[in-house]
């Protein structure tokens, strides 16, 4: 019963969010779109905030699990663009809301995770120091989570995504060209 609320309680939410503003959203206004009532809402969640971090994470942990063994970057950004595009409004009204944070946390984690594993293969050989390999995931860590931000600050414009896939693919390679070099640096050591 308790998942089946919480369920419920997610549920009216993004549908609550994909109509209108979170600053919009009251606690009321989903208690009474899922027929419950506000001790069950304070039952499963804190607040809002508390509400929006489960559903966020439940939304990256989501597209970790659909992709385990990451081989291509371009897989992960069409896995999250998918979602996105589905839920346009309701990703637009939390990015552009105090919850902003908590959205952009789980957006570096979900980066992190891309990149560490799309480029475990590459160290597995163990020729680049565990130094350069962190700089490495930093660097393509944060390219991912720039271009998703920048995507998300234009207002999530499907006509971009076709540059952002294309900017993915002509980038590939690079990365391995970084690990390369590290490990030729190493070498002269």
């Amino acid at each position: 019963m308790a998942n089946f609320t919480k369920q419920a309680i997610r549920t009216s939410f993004m549908k609550l969010l994909n109509e209108k503003p979170l600053g919009k959203i009251s606690v009321r206004d989903i208690v009474e779109d899922c027929g419950i009532n506000r001790n069950s809402f304070y039952y499963h969640y804190q607040d809002i905030p508390a509400l929006i971090s489960e559903i966020i994470t439940g939304l990256f942990d989501r597209l970790i699990a659909a992709y385990p063994d990451v081989t291509s970057l371009v897989d992960c950004f069409n896995a999250a663009v998918d979602y996105t595009l589905k839920n346009k409004r309701a990703i637009l009204h939390i990015y552009n809301s105090v919850s902003r944070d908590i959205f952009e946390t789980y957006l570096m984690k979900y980066s992190e995770y891309a990149v560490t594993e799309y480029l475990s293969a590459a160290f597995s050989d163990g020729t680049v120091s565990e130094e350069d390999r962190e700089i490495i995931i930093r660097f393509v860590k944060c390219s991912l989570f720039g271009i998703s931000l920048d995507w998300l600050s234009s207002g999530l414009p499907e006509e971009a995504v076709g540059n952002i896939r294309r900017m993915l693919t002509v980038s590939h390679g690079m990365s391995e060209d970084i690990i390369r070099r590290c490990a030729e640096n190493e070498k002269k050591r």
